[in-house]
């Protein structure tokens, strides 16, 4: 009896600290998603109507991040299409894989989780307006590992409002929002509004509206560090091929003068010549050959009778 009470109590400390843990070391969007996932899927063990939504309650450590979910069936979702707080799937949503259930989770992360996306996204000159609003979807079943499933619009595209959602800027100077779409690779996609907080959307995402920020400075991005090895490893590799390839060109030019010096030593001891004494001195001298004069044509004049 008391070991299992002890056991129970070990695992009571470990589940109050692992949230805490894992809130202060998310630092990328992905292991966020992951997170509200988790929690969500726990929260959907019980018994909820379809297409009713439910607020999803998160630990302390994820304060400031408001998720909603809601389950549907493929079909119905496909046919009638779903009102998810500011998210408005038409009718002909496409869902893959196809799974009998499929569970919607809506995201606002807030303000302060708000700017993993972007620390991490290409979001330079610009300043994000309204918190992130995200929607993905997962497959719900029983004894089953919940995934992720694509999202995508049919003929009509999904809507964004942002009209009842709260502004991190009090005063845009005239600036008109634009539409952001945040990717999974750190890109992002600026469109202009349809009509007043209104965003149109083609897929599963993350969504905000962002103003241009011109008095913030740019900041420079962080190289990791496979990269820079790389890059160095690239360069030395490059230097080293055109050493090796000057060293050759001088090589090949140094041997080509060594042949050419021999060729005109053998040249010059292979000449035979006549050595004879000039004085008290013996020098190389040649015979002298001269060649006659010879007529090309045969002629001789007739003598003149006087």
């Amino acid at each position: 009896m008391a070991d299992g009470l002890l056991l129970f109590l070990k695992l009571l400390i470990i589940s109050l600290a692992l949230p805490k843990s894992v809130a202060q070391s998310i630092k990328s969007a992905r292991l966020l998603d992951l997170v509200i996932r988790d929690y969500t899927v726990r929260s959907n063990e019980k018994h909820f109507r379809t297409g009713l939504l439910h607020n999803v309650r998160l630990p302390t450590n994820l304060s400031g991040i408001e998720v909603f979910s809601a389950r549907f069936r493929c079909g119905s979702l496909h046919r009638y299409g779903a009102n998810v707080k500011e998210f408005r799937l038409s009718p002909g949503v496409e869902i893959h894989p196809c799974v009998k259930r499929v569970l919607l989770v809506r995201q606002d992360l807030g303000l302060n989780f708000s700017t993993i996306y972007y620390d991490n996204c290409e979001l330079y000159g610009y300043q994000l307006y309204t918190p992130i609003l995200g929607l993905l979807a997962y497959n719900v079943g029983k004894n089953e590992n919940p995934f992720e499933l694509k999202l995508s619009s049919g003929a009509t595209p999904f809507t964004v409002d942002f009209r009842n959602v709260g502004k991190l800027v009090n005063n845009t100077k005239g600036l008109i929002p634009l539409c952001a779409s945040f990717e999974t690779d750190g890109k992002v996609t600026l469109s202009n509004l349809v009509s007043t907080h209104l965003c149109v959307a083609t897929r599963h995402g993350h969504y905000s509206l962002v103003i241009e920020s011109p008095s913030m400075p740019v900041r420079n991005k962080k190289v990791s560090g496979w990269k820079m090895g790389v890059g160095v490893s690239m360069g030395g590799l490059i230097g080293l091929t055109l050493l090796v390839l000057l060293l050759t060109a001088m090589l090949v030019r140094v041997k080509k003068r060594s042949r050419m010096e021999e060729l005109e030593r053998r040249a010059y001891e292979e000449e035979a010549l006549q050595v004879s004494m000039v004085g008290h001195v013996r020098a190389p001298t040649a015979h002298c050959t001269r060649t006659l004069p010879t007529l090309e044509h045969e002629f001789r004049s007739n003598p003149k009778h006087y």
